[in-house]
């Protein structure tokens, strides 16, 4: 008994000894403030991949540079996806417990949007989904933990078509043009053609639905039906090597550049650099940023995060386009989290469940913006209970064969077309899922 009493106390104090050696890491992980990086290095779409993962994990860098969110340091883990629904499904089951809780998910993949949005409720973790995702989770009466900060495909699609009009002289100059969508074969390919259609029963023009399946490198037949029908604009939403291998078969059939449109993730340097001069005359929508090398943000990164040899990727990627849409999208998560720290204390950790309160509050105005690093990048970002996305700017930019290039003034999404729009589509998928919408008291929780 005594033997046994011995060995149950020492067993109980090596016990106490691990607990006190465990403690200090454990309390000051739990004053970490822990983002889960999606990503997809890997794989066919890894050229458009790695350089806004890079730009992401540089900008948490960054804030831990800066002091972290309120003296809130970040800490965070990556996760392949490959591009792939059922690995980014792995990837959030994986971390969303991780390192007290994951703050928010960025999917950076419509699937995975698609599959994360009833995840995410039940889980009380916020998606940003900026540039991507659901359109009509910019409702955020149905859409609670879905943000589609600073815009939707049907923001992109509509405002290309504005940009199009303009340049034929007026929406009425549409009648009777002929358009093509050359479209991924997926959620994200698909989801501008709902607003494509509405602007073409509007303004009787002719849409084209072209598709071309997974990873898009096999695109002849879509451009012998070019060839044929001569369409007066083609819609490139493509991602990865489908973009590159259009503007191929573009040149290989000589169909005019200058008439091409792509989606803001279609208008980067990978798809365009081994076309090079026969690229020249391509156009992108921009999610209000392009290239950005001369932004104060992208200069602080050299200096804070490259200088002194942290950077994730080649210093020669800071400011281009893909490497800018990381550092915006880790810049939104971050500043919700700052937006909650207002309500629920300065320098304390969020919870998921508090930052969407700060994704659903956030107000970036033009001065935080332009203190933040962002002056001439970006538009101010307003969110509330029933508008989860907050802006819906655009730009259009060209490459001129060497760079890109700014080639329109500022668009804004038509208000008028898409809300009825995003209602209609929340209101089917509220009924289809038995939803209700948010009440006032739920918008002020």
């Amino acid at each position: 008994m005594k033997l046994r009493n011995l060995v149950l106390s020492v067993s109980i104090a090596c016990a106490g000894v691990s607990a006190a050696l465990v403690a200090p890491s454990a309390m000051a992980q739990a004053k970490e403030q822990f983002f889960p990086v999606l990503v997809y290095r890997t794989g066919a779409y890894a050229p458009n991949g790695v350089p806004f993962a890079n730009g992401y994990v540089d900008y948490l860098k960054l804030v831990n540079e800066r002091g972290g969110i309120n003296g809130v340091k970040v800490s965070f883990e990556e996760c392949e996806t490959g591009y792939a629904t059922d690995r980014g499904v792995e990837c959030y089951e994986r971390l969303k417990g991780k390192n007290g809780g994951a703050t928010v998910f960025q999917p950076l993949s419509t699937g995975i949007t698609f599959a994360l949005t009833e995840k995410a409720p039940v889980d009380k973790i916020p998606l940003i989904t900026a540039g991507y995702g659901r359109s009509e989770s910019a409702d955020g009466g149905v859409f609670k933990w879905n943000f589609p900060l600073s815009g939707t495909y049907w923001v992109a699609a509509d405002t290309l078509i504005q940009h199009i009009a303009k340049k034929e002289g007026g929406l009425d100059k549409l009648k009777g043009k002929k358009i093509a969508l050359i479209y991924h074969d997926s959620p994200f390919g698909k989801e501008p053609i709902p607003l494509l259609q509405e602007r073409a029963a509007m303004h009787g023009f002719q849409l084209s639905l072209l598709p071309v399946t997974h990873p898009g490198v096999e695109q002849k037949a879509t451009w012998l039906q070019i060839r044929r029908d001569r369409p007066d604009y083609v819609l490139n939403w493509g991602w990865g090597v489908m973009n590159s291998t259009a503007l191929k078969e573009a040149q290989a059939t000589g169909y005019p550049r200058e008439k091409m449109y792509g989606v803001w993730w279609a208008g980067a340097e990978p798809d365009v650099k081994d076309v090079g001069a026969g690229a020249k005359g391509y156009n992108a929508i921009m999610m209000q940023h392009g290239a950005e090398p001369d932004a104060p943000v992208a200069k602080e990164i050299l200096t804070k995060i490259h200088g002194k040899g942290n950077g994730t990727g080649p210093k020669e990627e800071v400011g281009q386009v893909l490497y800018m849409r990381g550092l915006q999208a880790a810049m939104l998560a971050v500043e919700g989290v700052r937006a909650a720290q207002d309500r629920y204390g300065k320098g304390k950790v969020m919870t998921g469940e508090q930052a969407r309160w700060g994704y659903e509050n956030l107000n970036l105005t033009q001065a935080k913006l332009d203190a933040l690093g962002f002056k001439g990048v970006m538009r101010p970002i307003s969110t509330s209970c029933q508008d989860h996305m907050g802006a819906s700017w655009a730009r259009v930019h060209t490459w001129n064969g060497t760079k890109f290039e700014w080639t329109s003034d500022w668009l804004q999404g038509d208000e008028q077309i898409i809300r009825p729009m995003v209602k209609a589509a929340a209101d089917k998928y509220a009924a289809e899922k038995k939803l209700t919408r948010r009440t006032g008291a739920d918008c002020q929780s």
